[in-house]
């Protein structure tokens, strides 16, 4: 079954921290904490990335005035390799822990594991975190910042933030009414500097299944968000869903070309990596969601499963997504 429906799981908080270039974006405002520089006053990316994540759990805690002691569950991913800015986190939060991984599709990965073992009353609540850093994952990915490599203009930039989302059994204004899990799609596509082509054919077949297991029109939607196609992946997942399944996707937006000002800021196509679809959807989007100004929201997350090792074997790059649908509770 690919698709879940949810009785009695809710969204009741969030948090998001994030960094320079997401702070002097247009959303910079709706985020709970920023930074002006890349390290956070820890000696590498890496252990800033891991910094991040612990930080937005400390926020949402805050929030819910409750403590470490009153979580069933962590739920965390991450860009790096083992993941090992959750992990770091993890051992020194001492909650109990699930560690995930799909790439920058994550984060609703994550959502969906939760969300199911609440609905299943396995536990009561969770921690659902993500992050990503964009120095760490330039160098892990692609080539140290300091090289200075030439970028294509379809190259998205690796959002430097971290995100956290508290779920549970108790009724709150956000619902989780459902989810899809999606399929590994491979278009043969072996340039790691165009992530919009690469995930496209993952989010548009996880949309259709979604609205085809669900039997809703497109239009039941007030916005369908990507998670960090870009510029040139949101344009071409229009088209790919017109053609290859004669939907038109109109109340559409993606998460990648919200969160910087491409007119501005220097980041090519657009916005990507794990940390890209939670810092949007857990600030703005709920924002609008709480003014119920959207009261209906399908969220996909996609990430590009790949890594140095195998783009440098010219292999092609899978890619998945996942979808969760939030609703405003009436």
């Amino acid at each position: 079954m690919e698709t879940f429906f949810y009785k009695n799981v809710y969204l009741n908080e969030t948090s998001t921290v994030a960094g320079l270039y997401e702070k002097n974006g247009p959303l910079g405002h709706y985020f709970d904490k920023t930074y002006d520089e890349f390290y956070f006053n820890e000696k590498t990316w890496e252990q800033a990335e891991s910094k991040l994540i612990e930080e937005s759990i400390d926020i949402v805690l805050r929030k819910l005035n409750k403590t470490r002691f009153d979580i069933d569950v962590h739920i965390s991913g991450d860009l790096l390799n083992q993941i090992v800015a959750s992990n770091y986190a993890a051992s020194r939060l001492r909650i109990p822990f699930l560690g995930i991984y799909n790439a920058c599709a994550t984060s609703v990965e994550g959502m969906i594991i939760g969300a199911n073992m609440i609905e299943g009353k396995l536990i009561h609540n969770c921690l659902v975190t993500t992050s990503s850093h964009n120095n760490a994952a330039e160098k892990q990915f692609r080539y140290p910042v300091e090289y200075g490599a030439v970028k294509k203009k379809t190259t998205t930039f690796t959002v430097t933030g971290g995100a956290c989302a508290y779920l549970s059994n108790e009724k709150s204004m956000i619902k989780i009414d459902s989810a899809t899990i999606g399929t590994v799609e491979d278009m043969d596509i072996k340039d790691s500097m165009n992530m919009g082509a690469v995930m496209t054919p993952a989010a548009a077949s996880t949309i259709y299944k979604h609205l085809k297991n669900t039997k809703r029109d497109i239009r039941y939607y007030d916005l369908i968000l990507t998670g960090d196609l870009g510029t040139y992946g949101e344009k071409m997942l229009k088209e790919y869903m017109e053609l290859e399944y004669r939907i038109p996707l109109k109340n559409y937006k993606d998460a990648g070309t919200i969160i910087y000002d491409l007119d501005t800021q220097p980041v090519f196509a657009g916005g990507s990596g794990p940390a890209c679809a939670p810092l949007v959807t857990f600030s703005y989007i709920l924002e609008q969601m709480r003014k119920k100004e959207l009261k209906h929201v399908l969220v996909v997350a996609t990430g590009a499963l790949f890594s140095s090792t195998m783009t440098n074997q010219k292999l092609s790059i899978p890619s998945i997504a996942h979808a969760i649908s939030l609703e405003v509770v009436k």
